[in-house]
Parts: C-alpha cells; sequence; structure tokens
C-alpha cells in the first residue's frame, strides 16, 4: 500500500485545503470545477486509489478523476451530452478556468457521492482499458461512469481529481487516501437519512408527506381526478389532432410527409404528436444492500403485504456486489389503497396523465398497463441479439451465424402485440454501450480484439479483395504487414497507420453497422409488420457513420439532455437522415425538492422544471422533422440510489406518488397548443427557465 499526504497534494485553480492533524483534509472547490493532481497513479503499480469522502453539503456531489494524453489539446467529434438511461453530462467539462496545454481529457471517471455521510470511494485504475462503460461503486456512493477512449498508462501526462462545476463553491472532507491491490471493505456510519416513506431526512420541503393520513388524503384526491380523458376537445381518443387528418385510418400509428415536414398518424389518420414519460410503473428500483442502516424501516421477508416488496439479486458477471431493493413506491401506495393498491394505481397513473395531456407512456413501462389502459404507447424489443463472443463491450460479431439466428429468436417476442393498436412501435435497443466512444473506429476494436471473430475473417477477406497482395496492402498503409493472415493477431489502433488504412477501416466499420442494424430490423419486420422499428435511441450521434442503416428505421431516435433540442434534430438531418425524429429521453431537476442530485438537465424550482419542460417539447414540436418527445422518467429516482446509484429529482411524481402540481400544469398547458406549434400556426413560448450546472453522474 502506498498512502498519499494530502497535505502535499498539488492543488489546482480554485481548490483550497485545510490540513487536519489526524491527516485528513477538508477541500474548498470553487463552483467552477476544481481538484488536485495524482502523479502518482500515472507510473504506480498498485490497482485501485481509495479514499474516505464526506461531502458538506445538502446536496450530492459529483467529481471527476480526469486522464490527460500528451499531444491531445483537443476532444474529436461532437459534444457529447449524455445520455440516458442515464448517463451524465460533457465528461470533460469538470474544470474551471482554461488549463494550459490541455483542454479535455482523453479517459474521465465521474462518480457521484451523498451529502452529509462518509463513504469510502474505490477507483479501478484498470477502468482506463475502457471495457467497462458502469463499473461497480462501493454501497455508500452513488453511480461510476467511465467517459473516453482507452488510455495506456505511458501515454498519460497528468491525472487530475476534481470536483465538477457547480451553482456555488462546496466542501468536502477526505482521508486515508492510498493506492494498494487491496479491494477496501466498506465502514459506514450509524446514521438514519431515509424515513419510512423512501423520503429524504436531511432536508424539508413543500409537498413532503408527514404521515400515513397525509399520504391517504393525497393519494385518494389524484384517484378521484383521474376518471376523465383527455382535457381537450380536439384530441382523438388516441391523443391525435382532430383538426388535421393526413390519411385513411389503416388501425395502426404509422408516419407521412407532408409539405416537408415530418408527421406521425394515430390509427384513424390524424396527426398525432407522441408526449409521456419514461418509466411508468412502480416497481423495486430502491438499491438498499449494504445501506440498511440508513433506512428508518424495512419490512421483514415474511411481513404481510409489505414483504413481498423486497428483491433479492445475485451478483453477475464480475460483480461482487448481490443487489437487493426495496419498492417503496409500492409500499407508500399499499399504505393509501391497501390490498387493491395496484388496480387503483393503474388508474390513477393513467388518468393523471391524459388530465395533464400526455398521450404516450414511454419506453420501459409496466408490461401489464401496455395495450390494457386506454393510452398509446411505445416499447423496446425485450432482448437485443447478441453474441457470447463480442468485439468491444456490448458490440457482437454481427457477421456470425449466431447473431443472425438470435435475431430471428429474439424477434419473435414481438408476435404477441402484432395486432394492438395502441402500440406505436417499438426501439430495437437504448444507448449501446459500445457508442459512447467519440468516433470509434469498430474495424480497430476487431484487430485488437485477440478472439478470432466471424468479423475478423470478414475484415481480412475484405482487405484481401481490396488490396489483391499484401504488398500493395503495405505499399498503401505504410507498414510492413508479412501476410494478411499475421492480422489476426491483436493490433492497436490500425487506423492510426495513415489515410489509407483509416479508410479502409472506416469502411469496413459501415458494413459492420449495417449488418447491426439490418439483420436484427428485417427479424423484426417479419415478425410483426404493423408497427414502427422506432430506431437505437442513440445517447448521441458520437460519429457521423451511426446514421448507417438508417434506411430500416420508419423513426430515428436519440436521446437528449439538452435545454433545446433543436441542433440534435437537425444534426441527424443534415447527416441525410430523413426520417422522423423521436426524443426517446429528456428531463430537467432541481434541489427544492427531496432529491438531493438534479439529473442531466439542472434549473432552480419545480415551476422552472415545467417551464423547462415546456420549452423543450415546444422546440420539438418547431422542428419539422421533430414527431415526439418522452420525459425520463415518470417517478423520481430513490435519494441513496436506484439499481446503478441515480438518484435524481427528475419525476412528474415523488417516491409517494404525489404529483408535482407546479411541473404538471404547465405541461397541461405545453399539450394544448403543441399540435398548433407543429403545424406552424403557433410559435414556441420563449425560454423561461435559468440554468444552474447539473448535478449528475
Amino acid at each position: 500500500m502506498q498512502k498519499i499526504d494530502l497535505s502535499r497534494l498539488q492543488l489546482t485553480k480554485g481548490a483550497s485545503l485545510q490540513a487536519r492533524e489526524d491527516g485528513s483534509g477538508i477541500f474548498r472547490l470553487s463552483k467552477d470545477g476544481a481538484g488536485f493532481l495524482l502523479p502518482q497513479l500515472i507510473t504506480c503499480e498498485e490497482r485501485y486509489l481509495t479514499f474516505r469522502i464526506e461531502v458538506l453539503e445538502e446536496h450530492s456531489l459529483a467529481m471527476n478523476l480526469l486522464a490527460y494524453v500528451r499531444g491531445e489539446t483537443e476532444r474529436s467529434g461532437e459534444n457529447a451530452p449524455a445520455m440516458g438511461e442515464g448517463l451524465s453530462g460533457e465528461p470533460g467539462s469538470a474544470m474551471g478556468g482554461e488549463q494550459p496545454g490541455r483542454k479535455e481529457p482523453a479517459f474521465t471517471v465521474r462518480f457521484g457521492l451523498l451529502p452529509g455521510v462518509e463513504a469510502t470511494v474505490c477507483i479501478d485504475l484498470h477502468w482506463m482499458d475502457a471495457k467497462e462503460l458502469f463499473p461497480e461503486a462501493l454501497p455508500g456512493t452513488l453511480k461510476i461512469v467511465c467517459h473516453g477512449r482507452r488510455v495506456a498508462r505511458e501515454e498519460v501526462s497528468e491525472i487530475v481529481l476534481s470536483s465538477m462545476a457547480a451553482f456555488h463553491d462546496v466542501e468536502c472532507r477526505i482521508s486515508d487516501m492510498a493506492l494498494t491491490d487491496a479491494y477496501p471493505e466498506q465502514a459506514l456510519p450509524n446514521v438514519k437519512v431515509i424515513d419510512r416513506f423512501g423520503q429524504s431526512k436531511w432536508k424539508t420541503w413543500t409537498g413532503k408527506v408527514n404521515d400515513d393520513s397525509d399520504l391517504k388524503t393525497r393519494l385518494e384526491a389524484q384517484l378521484a381526478e383521474s376518471d376523465g380523458g383527455y382535457p381537450f376537445e380536439d384530441w382523438s381518443v388516441y391523443g391525435g389532432w382532430k383538426r388535421m387528418k393526413l390519411r385513411e385510418g389503416t388501425g395502426y400509428f404509422s408516419r407521412c410527409k407532408q409539405d416537408g415536414r415530418w408527421w406521425l398518424t394515430d390509427p384513424e389518420g390524424y396527426a398525432y404528436f407522441s408526449m409521456g414519460p419514461d418509466c411508468v410503473g412502480v416497481g423495486g428500483d430502491c438499491r438498499i444492500d449494504g445501506v440498511e442502516k440508513w433506512l428508518d424501516w424495512l419490512p421483514e421477508r415474511d411481513a404481510p403485504g409489505f414483504g413481498r416488496m423486497l428483491v433479492e439479486a445475485d451478483p453477475r458477471g464480475n460483480r461482487r456486489r448481490g443487489m437487493r431493493q426495496f419498492s417503496f413506491f409500492k409500499a407508500n401506495l399499499y399504505r393509501a389503497f391497501g390490498e387493491e393498491w395496484y388496480g387503483k394505481w393503474q388508474r390513477m397513473i393513467c388518468g393523471q396523465l391524459k388530465k395533464y395531456g400526455m398521450n404516450t407512456l414511454g419506453n420501459w413501462s409496466d408490461g401489464e398497463i401496455l395495450g390494457k389502459m386506454d393510452i398509446p404507447y411505445v416499447t423496446s424489443l425485450p432482448e437485443f441479439p447478441a453474441t457470447e463472443q463480442t468485439i468491444f463491450r456490448d458490440f457482437p460479431d454481427v457477421f456470425s451465424q449466431e447473431y443472425a439466428q438470435e435475431a430471428e429468436r429474439c424477434a419473435k417476442a414481438l408476435e404477441k402485440r402484432r395486432e394492438d393498436p395502441l402500440m406505436i412501435g417499438y426501439f430495437l435497443r437504448n444507448e449501446p454501450m459500445w457508442a459512447f466512444v467519440d468516433n470509434l473506429v469498430l474495424a480497430d476494436e476487431v484487430l485488437y480484439n485477440p478472439a478470432d471473430t466471424a468479423c475478423k475473417e470478414r475484415l481480412i477477406g475484405f482487405l484481401r479483395e481490396k488490396h489483391g497482395e499484401i504488398g500493395k496492402l503495405n505499399a498503401a498503409w505504410g507498414c510492413n504487414l508479412d501476410s494478411f493472415e499475421s492480422l489476426r493477431e491483436p493490433r492497436r489502433d490500425v487506423s492510426k497507420w495513415g489515410e489509407a488504412a483509416r479508410e479502409d477501416m472506416r469502411e469496413f466499420s459501415r458494413q459492420m453497422l449495417r449488418a447491426y442494424v439490418e439483420i436484427p430490423a428485417w427479424a423484426c419486420r417479419r415478425a410483426d409488420p404493423n408497427h414502427m422499428i422506432l430506431g437505437m435511441r442513440w445517447a448521441w450521434i458520437s460519429d457521423p457513420d451511426l446514421v448507417t442503416g438508417w434506411e430500416n428505421f420508419d423513426v430515428f431516435s436519440i436521446n437528449c439532455y439538452a435545454v433545446d433540442p433543436t441542433e440534435k434534430i437537425q444534426h441527424v438531418a443534415d447527416l441525410g437522415v430523413d426520417l422522423p425524429v423521436m426524443i426517446g429521453e429528456f428531463h430537467f431537476g432541481a434541489l427544492d425538492a427531496g432529491l438531493p442530485a438534479t439529473g442531466l438537465e439542472a434549473v432552480k424550482t419545480q415551476h422552472d422544471r415545467g417551464a423547462a419542460y415546456r420549452y423543450y417539447c415546444e422546440s420539438v414540436a418547431a422542428h419539422p422533422y421533430g414527431v415526439g418527445c418522452h420525459y425520463f422518467q415518470c417517478y423520481d429516482q430513490f435519494a441513496l440510489g436506484r439499481f446503478d446509484g441515480e438518484n435524481y429529482n427528475i419525476g412528474l411524481f415523488d417516491i409517494c406518488s404525489c404529483a408535482y402540481p407546479e411541473m404538471l400544469e404547465q405541461i397541461r398547458e405545453c399539450s394544448g397548443r403543441i399540435y398548433e406549434i407543429a403545424a406552424g400556426r403557433a410559435q414556441r413560448e420563449p425560454k423561461e427557465a435559468e440554468s444552474i450546472p447539473m448535478i449528475a453522474y
């Protein structure tokens, strides 16, 4: 073990340290983001960086470990607002001020921390090989995300631990920092931070549930309001616009382009703009393993009613932790409605969404209400085809027979919904992990991967056919290969060998991308010819080649966390994609309610969340390719973190299923004029909400 003396650290601009006699230090970090250098990490032989930390604020803190590479001063490709199922914002925007000689890190580890409780952070330096996107965190800490490309230790010039930009200066206490080969044991303080309703105890706010009677009164009132339909007379039963009939009804949702403007159409042929939240469901997504002692209350496994709301899961892959979850969402509904809670919840939530002008159940919603309640929905292919041997992260061996067979098997899951008129369409998948690296050259990964894959066989054949002889390839690439077969040995970054090599590798990468899209799309068309394929829900277009194969979709989808999505929608169109564009995820969070983090776009208040939602949706509708946007998500996340550690105030409803009225009233106003905006008969409202730096990971 190599201990790190905090008092000897080189601080970056905006950071100050108050060293303490016990070896810990109080760090004050400027609102622009600040931290300190860790040169020991560049040359050390140990595997882990560990330290204990307590955030001395009322809210969570996001921090980054940033690796800078010699000679790289600018990040290539499009800036990447992240994504969703939730990633995070721009990986390089972590530090304040200009950093001489370096502007963007090549690799970033972002992690989240809870306020007011001391916990251990463990960063595995092996993550710099970029094989993992979402590594495992220790109990008591939050989500970890790895951004950027693979980095070799010998090319690193500096490593910095830094806070992200915040809306004020922040303080934290750090102790016991060390480099070690031993995975740390976690020691958490004996404190209570979550009440019996699943709400945080470290603050109070307007709308916080006080007791069982308060909860029951509120939810019964919401249920009583939920028997009406849409609040607009000119909406069809599907939520389409009866003032614009674009085609004869087909009995299913479809699309059409009229006068340069893309539209969706409902089963009756009326213009349809898709709006609604993702994750309309009350599952068990409150992760509690390792932090049970922080809860005021947790039922026994055999407790009547509540016990079945505990969910246990075994570790997966190389995970050290099993996952234990408890659904405070279900428990609160049970408190209010008793054994009939599920049926009453179904009526309540669908009625509430329609009351406020939302006409779509978004992705990952409860399968028991899809097609059974009278509200349209989108869904996903339950399982995207995979292969036992992957190329990079989750990118499959797409030229293998296994991939084609898996595509046929996965597509069969669509057959049970093929005749459902309420289904708008389905996404093939969400945010492929391999695509989180800007300008990734997939063919490079084929040759770097030591496995003898079908893709490698096809790539060697492609190069042999194109160049004929190995001498001609050597001349073109400026290399000295013995034979085409020698490409079976792992080789790194072949596309960087020269311009001709880059062109060849990118050309083959496009062939891989086309197979990645076409093979499952064709299988899905055979299984369900009635519904639209809604695309891949890219986190962002990390490379222009990602649109390869767009002709196989009916709708192109992206997840777009931004104040105004206009630029991202236009970027898709500028790449030559002539399809309607749907936003699969966006959200806005604030810190004036019960959660300690904002999510990927932040504003000051719940009122501002509604204003930001309105501006975003109206911006989508105002674009000639925009046909819908789905808000992520229906309910707030858990204060201690969902399955991966996100804990954002992003819901339309809180953990007690109580509505955020200031937000929802503005959503209804937005819905009432959305079709006028889409038709060009009204202008979007001006931007009202003021953004603040996000707290997200």
